[in-house]
């Protein structure tokens, strides 16, 4: 179901880059909330991830798809007096100029990750409203279904549909998901350009936020 209502407003106070990892052993300490991004290649993660903070160039944009390669780690400070991190995932879907051995190894990375990361809350799965739905977007969120990893889906970049045609996308793909789900998962319709969706983002994670225990 989509998440339109919030309670409060959530504002960012900093955000900041961390560290750069190429496994989850030597991602920062599991000490606070963490919320990890990912999607296909040019889905459009870094701009949401800037959208989010408030920021234009935390996270780095690319035209060139496959350029996160590494598990990019952000630390945020929150109007609610808290501190979070963001991790930015390297992309389920791979450019046609990476070899077989680079994408077995980002694989192996990203499901390290998302199975073990201790302070892991919630995977935000990014889906490009542009298009119908794609077997590999449905693939995965499957498989976080079998791994039984907490998630929401974010549909990005409505700036650049009609709205005719978001709708119908965003329709067509949770009912492809109905397909193996007995209920859809919560989702986000948003635009980076327009920070549609933003505030809705922002606040369910100060919800979580509000109810993390620390490990």
């Amino acid at each position: 179901m989509p998440f339109a209502l919030y309670l409060y407003i959530m504002e960012i106070i900093s955000a900041k880059y961390v560290i750069s990892s190429a496994t989850h052993k030597q991602c920062p300490p599991a000490d606070k909330p963490e919320y990890a991004f990912i999607g296909r290649s040019n889905v459009g993660k870094s701009s949401l991830i800037n959208m989010i903070t408030g920021q234009t160039k935390l996270a780095k944009t690319s035209a060139t798809p496959g350029k996160t390669k590494l598990i990019n780690h952000f630390e945020v400070i929150s109007s609610d007096k808290k501190k979070w991190n963001i991790a930015d995932l390297p992309g389920y879907g791979y450019a046609a100029t990476v070899s077989q051995k680079a994408r077995n190894n980002w694989g192996n990375m990203i499901e390290s990750y998302i199975r073990k990361r201790e302070n892991l809350v919630c995977l935000f799965v990014l889906i490009d409203s542009r298009h119908t739905p794609q077997a590999i977007d449905l693939e995965f969120i499957n498989q976080l279904g079998e791994w039984q990893v907490p998630f929401v889906v974010v549909f990005t970049k409505t700036d650049k549909n009609k709205p005719g045609a978001t709708v119908r996308n965003v329709e067509a793909f949770i009912k492809s998901l109905s397909e193996n789900w007995e209920e859809a998962p919560p989702y986000f319709v948003t635009s980076s350009t327009k920070k549609t969706g933003r505030k809705e983002m922002l606040s369910y994670i100060g919800g979580l936020n509000s109810s993390f225990k620390k490990l």
